[in-house]
């Protein structure tokens, strides 16, 4: 039988015992590493914003960790996605600790609209320690869906470098596709980084935790249409735009001048509003 500590407000098993007795084990598949210093979570939760009124959507939460920190801080209800079959028994002790504040939903975050997880017009925020894997293909995916559903932020954990590029400036090596996409749609802030240490099985790289916040007036563009264009100047950001922009414009030379760009710049050394500027007048020529 499992001894139960009290941590807070938190009467449950300490996660490592629930991991053995679940003989739970991360799987590199599913791009897992397990977060179980409760008092990182803890600073996690705080972070995202956890507070009595508030409702959450954790994706991955694997043992559970950081959805019992975000209970522990009263959030009035959190909704978790978990891929993994074998953390489901987890989750429910969870559940059933705390009573009508979690929903579990066994399922892939990437194929769900958040409109189809969440409460219609229910404000959210979203907390997770994301599998690396997917860090990007989710992240743009919220960013779409954040002028039709209502989340409010996302505290996120993902690998320093990811996170670097999701503020970066033109000029710097760090600065591509997702630079640009966070700087149309969201304000980026990265709060604090974690070593490989904290982690079960430790990853080979630093991890860092990011807070998005979506920007309530982005400047209209379409964002179909940027993804389109980002992808043609980074997917190639070696050369000049007037040789990148050539899939998307049989004039990208005239294309260039129109948004008072050289043609001889290269994807990196554009800024936000240039995409922006590129991006308008190629949806207004088609």
């Amino acid at each position: 039988m499992v001894s139960c500590v009290t941590v807070g407000d938190d009467s449950l098993p300490p996660l490592k015992d629930i991991i053995k007795q679940f003989s739970l084990s991360a799987k590199k598949s599913l791009g897992q590493n397990f977060l179980l210093d409760m008092n990182i979570t803890r600073k996690i939760a705080r972070h995202a914003g956890a507070a009595p009124d508030t409702h959450f959507l954790e994706v991955g939460p694997g043992p559970g960790g950081l959805t019992r920190a975000l209970l522990m801080e009263h959030v009035k209800h959190i909704t978790v996605i978990e891929k993994d079959e074998r953390c489901l028994d987890i989750l429910d002790q969870i559940a059933q600790a705390y009573p009508n504040k979690v929903k579990i939903i066994h399922g892939d975050a990437l194929k769900l609209p958040l409109n189809d997880i969440m409460s219609a017009g229910q404000p959210f925020r979203i907390a997770a320690n994301l599998p690396y894997n997917i860090s990007s293909e989710i992240l743009i995916k919220w960013l779409r869906e954040a002028h039709q559903s209502p989340w409010l932020s996302a505290t996120l954990m993902f690998q320093k470098e990811f996170a670097m590029r999701l503020q970066a400036k033109e000029g710097s090596k760090d600065y591509g596709r997702l630079s640009v996409l966070c700087g149309v749609l969201a304000d980026v802030k990265r709060l604090f980084d974690l070593n490989p240490a904290h982690f079960t099985p430790p990853p080979k790289v630093t991890s860092s935790v990011v807070q998005i916040i979506p920007k309530k007036n982005p400047v209209k563009c379409d964002i179909s249409v940027l993804e389109k264009v980002t992808q043609a100047c980074f997917g190639q950001r070696r050369k000049m735009l007037r040789q990148s922009l050539k899939q998307l414009n049989s004039t990208p030379e005239e294309l260039c001048k129109l948004a008072n760009i050289s043609p001889e710049a290269r994807a990196d050394h554009i800024t936000v509003q240039d995409y922006v500027t590129l991006t308008n007048l190629l949806a207004s020529s088609t």
